[in-house]
């Protein structure tokens, strides 16, 4: 689909939601005083990112990917290392590697996603995984003297588990999403304690999780019109 074709395909709801995003985004740029345009940058790919995904378009997915690499830049720079390898050697890698499976799985002859009912199997899996990540990323965290380490640590857990629900086509990546985005919130808002300038990043993942939110909410819509 061409980009424009991707915005006019949103309902009003969906376009207002992607608008106030990006507004709030910028806004809060400029009212922070914050001079990095590309923290900026990262946040708006971040949420048009988000509004594709929960369309279920695989654009959104390749979106993650960038996103995932210039946030795990900007992670690095306030050394939120938990952050940074957390998005740079999982989250972005599971996102690509979702990228290929939604473009495997394109539901009919449309543009959207199969959305994926996940068995025992899988979720048995994910949950053996998410531990071992969990506990060998909080030794290394801790080795590397991360922030913050509690809420660096449970974030590589919902991380991890959100991005593999993508992976997975499940309706449910958005609740994992949701969950981390709270945590990012919460990480965030300590570090603008001493420096307001990060409340862009508080006020991205704001949107972050008003958009994760509305992605679960269409993709059970979605998985009910598709097995009708």
């Amino acid at each position: 689909m061409k980009v424009k074709s991707l915005f006019l395909s949103l309902t009003k709801f969906e376009l207002g939601l992607w608008l106030s995003s990006v507004c709030v985004t910028v806004v809060s740029y400029f009212f922070s005083g914050n001079n990095g345009l590309f923290e900026m940058f990262s946040a708006l790919v971040g949420v048009t990112a988000l509004i594709f995904v929960a369309k279920g378009y695989v654009i959104g997915q390749a979106l993650t990917v960038v996103f995932g690499l210039l946030y795990a830049y900007t992670s690095f720079e306030c050394k939120y290392y938990g952050e940074m390898i957390t998005y740079l050697f999982m989250a972005t890698p599971i996102a690509l590697m979702a990228t290929i499976e939604w473009i495997k799985h394109p539901y009919k002859d449309t543009n959207v996603v199969e959305v994926n009912r996940v068995n025992k199997k899988q979720l048995t899996i994910m949950c053996v995984l998410s531990i071992i990540v969990t506990v060998l990323l909080y030794f290394a965290l801790k080795y590397l003297g991360t922030q913050n380490l509690f809420f660096s640590t449970i974030s590589v857990t919902t991380s991890f588990v959100a991005a593999y629900l993508t992976y997975l086509r499940s309706p449910y990546y958005g609740l994992g999403y949701a969950a981390n985005d709270i945590v990012l919130i919460i990480l965030w808002v300590l570090m603008s304690i001493d420096d307001i300038a990060y409340l862009p990043m508080i006020a991205c993942f704001v949107m972050f999780l008003i958009n994760d939110l509305y992605g679960f909410i269409n993709w059970k819509k979605l998985s009910k019109e598709q097995r009708k």
